[in-house]
């Protein structure tokens, strides 16, 4: 026993002179051996192992993680007072007013449907044309410049022939990008929209008349606006309630597109935005179809060109090849979840979107023209390259 105990007293002397008294070099590794002392070699190598491999996953996916954990930190916006819509071709404007809760007017009011473009010109002929008989004056602006800085050309001005139709009717406007590299790209997108406010007043808006505000894709049904500017009492602005379509008529997204709306123009008070200013929306009122392009080219311009730019995380995202794959699934561009706030409807939603193929209550002049935009109907998710 005696013996056992000098040989471990021993061995504790000689472990303290080294833990405390060796040189600096030395006594960093004797540290190191005194902390992994007990600890398996095993679970050292698996850490070094996984830890990297857990830092690339969180690289490649943390996008992903952040969006289906949305539900625990996000709050949904307040829910929409949401107003039945009412039509039917043979029902007279006094009786679809009077279900709306409305009173008919005399005479309509006028309608200026004012855009920002930058890309979009099959989309814009069928906006324009499905609105032509109700608008009273369409004010379009570009820019040399989009929302990331990036010089475009002005592709309204070189297609304007295309539109001779509303040519008496239109206000059009061009203004100089700024070119500042590294901005937030909402700055020059809310730059541009001020610009806008101010061609609306070049164009001649008066007091109560109508005003849309959407994107070009963003596309209210004629019916809708021809109700509204025979409507009295309508609200002040109501958003339209646009069914949610991507790359075509045939991926049916959702019911929620929300950010189009209609105003009766305030001089000093109305400012053209494209974000939320009313409670009121009103159902089933046209057609949101985002990434709607014939050119695979087109998807790529605007995947670097958009305000949400930072979503192309690699550079494959924009190979063509990808891009026609993810087109002909139904899948997500840029390889992201839902942007939803519960986990029943983000698990809903996850993956490609279901094909339909129903062509019923598209646009008019799309159904007119079919041969010529065959690529937004069911059954035509093959693209040109462009």
């Amino acid at each position: 026993m005696s013996g056992g105990y000098s040989n471990s007293k021993k061995t504790d002397d000689i472990y303290e002179k080294v833990c405390g008294q060796a040189s600096f070099a030395a006594l960093t590794m004797s540290r190191l051996r005194c902390m992994l002392r007990g600890i398996d070699i095993r679970i050292c190598i698996v850490l070094l192992i996984a830890i990297p491999v857990f830092m690339f996953g969180i690289y490649l996916h943390g996008q992903k993680i952040t969006y289906f954990l949305r539900p625990l930190w996000g709050s949904p916006p307040k829910p929409f007072h949401e107003i039945p819509h009412y039509y039917n071709e043979n029902v007279t404007m006094e009786r679809l007013c009077h279900l709306h809760g409305w009173k008919v007017r005399e005479s309509p009011r006028r309608v200026f449907d004012a855009v920002l473009f930058n890309n979009e010109i099959d989309i814009l002929a069928l906006r324009w044309n499905e609105l032509s008989p109700y608008v009273t004056q369409f004010v379009l602006l570009e820019s040399n410049s989009t929302f990331t800085s990036l010089p475009k050309p002005l592709l309204f001005a070189g297609n304007r022939h295309q539109f001779k139709f509303v040519e008496p009717r239109l206000t059009y406007g061009m203004i100089g990008g700024r070119f500042k590299k590294g901005e937030n790209p909402f700055v020059e997108e809310a730059y541009q929209r001020v610009a806008l406010d101010q061609l609306l007043r070049i164009a001649g808006i008066e007091e109560d008349d109508l005003l849309t505000m959407s994107d070009v894709d963003e596309i209210p049904s004629g019916h809708t606006i021809n109700l509204l500017r025979w409507c009295d009492d309508i609200p002040p602005v109501i958003h339209l309630q646009l069914r949610n379509y991507l790359y075509s008529f045939e991926y049916h997204v959702d019911n929620k597109s929300w950010r189009a709306s209609v105003h009766r123009y305030k001089p000093g008070k109305t400012r053209y935005a494209h974000y939320r200013q009313s409670d009121i929306i009103l159902s089933d009122s046209g057609w949101h179809c985002s990434f709607c392009f014939r050119y695979v080219s087109e998807f790529i311009f605007k995947m670097k060109a958009y305000s949400h730019t930072d979503r192309v995380r690699f550079p494959h995202y924009l190979n063509p090849k990808r891009i026609q794959d993810v087109i002909c699934k139904g899948a997500d561009l840029f390889d992201m979840l839902p942007e939803e706030y519960t986990f029943k409807e983000i698990i809903g939603k996850m993956g490609p979107i279901p094909h339909s193929y129903s062509a019923v209550h598209l646009p008019a002049y799309l159904l007119n023209n079919a041969e010529k935009y065959k690529y937004l109907l069911p059954g035509n998710c093959r693209r040109e390259s462009g």
